[in-house]
């Protein structure tokens, strides 16, 4: 039996492979989750429940613009006819404005609040309304970053969402522990997804350089945030709630 057999889990950002939200969404599937992948880009989230179902699984694929609050409410909506509850949701989706402070403009930074932060708040609004709705309780995931604990040159705008993500993060876990609905967050360091990869054309140097101190001298498969993940969404962390969980290879150590 999976350790999350019988639940359902919404996996934002679930189509980049290799990504995090594609590592996620395969972890939960292979322990027995109903998997519901979104993504702006529906062929890439198709793809990944189609490769969920094709190991054994149970996973749907629909397109969701998460900045959009109408296509939360529709996605929260079809989740509720569809399973009558959602367990757990994973905000993943989001995206990285690697520049130096002089470099960004305001457009920049407008754009990346409102993937990688307005869109984690309207959708932990809407799950946990959810949640309280179904007396479920349940496990909401937010994607952070190890930048939102230490300073790192080059990415002051993507720094201040996944801060924003940590702080707000915790508030939301001190609202709702009395009802059993816990919130954390996963701050992953230098994982091989597409995502670094376009970081290191857009911050060469300084992503050799973070790279090369790693302590375990590689860079973490997306796999290790979707085991996680998987601990956060699981009766395994049922008594944690508002804690940061670092998966860097202790890069923060340095």
């Amino acid at each position: 039996m999976g350790l999350l057999s019988g639940k359902v889990c919404l996996v934002t950002g679930a189509a980049s492979n290799p990504g995090l939200g594609h590592a996620i969404a395969h972890c939960f599937g292979a322990e027995g989750a109903t998997v519901i992948a979104t993504d702006v880009d529906l062929d890439g989230a198709n793809a990944t429940a189609e490769s969920i179902n094709a190991a054994g699984g149970s996973a749907t694929a629909w397109r969701q613009d998460v900045t959009d609050p109408e296509g939360w409410q529709a996605t929260m909506g079809r989740i509720r006819d569809d399973h009558g509850r959602l367990d757990t949701l994973v905000n993943n989706a989001g995206i990285a404005v690697l520049k130096k402070l002089e470099d960004i403009t305001l457009e920049d930074y407008n754009r990346q609040m409102v993937v990688n932060m307005t869109s984690l708040f309207l959708g932990t609004q809407s799950a946990v309304a959810m949640m309280r709705e179904t007396g479920t309780k349940g496990s909401i995931i937010n994607m952070s970053s190890v930048a939102a604990l230490v300073g790192v040159i080059g990415v002051s705008a993507y720094a201040a969402s996944k801060g924003g993500v940590l702080g707000f993060t915790k508030a939301v876990a001190a609202e709702t522990a009395a009802e059993g609905i816990r919130c954390n967050t996963i701050h992953p360091g230098m994982i091989a997804t597409n995502m670094n990869v376009q970081a290191s054309s857009e911050n060469t140097d300084e992503y050799d350089s973070l790279v090369s101190v790693i302590p375990m001298g590689y860079m973490g498969a997306p796999k290790t945030i979707g085991d996680a993940a998987l601990f956060l969404a699981s009766d395994l962390s049922a008594y944690i709630t508002g804690t940061q969980l670092v998966v860097d290879g202790g890069l923060i150590n340095q």
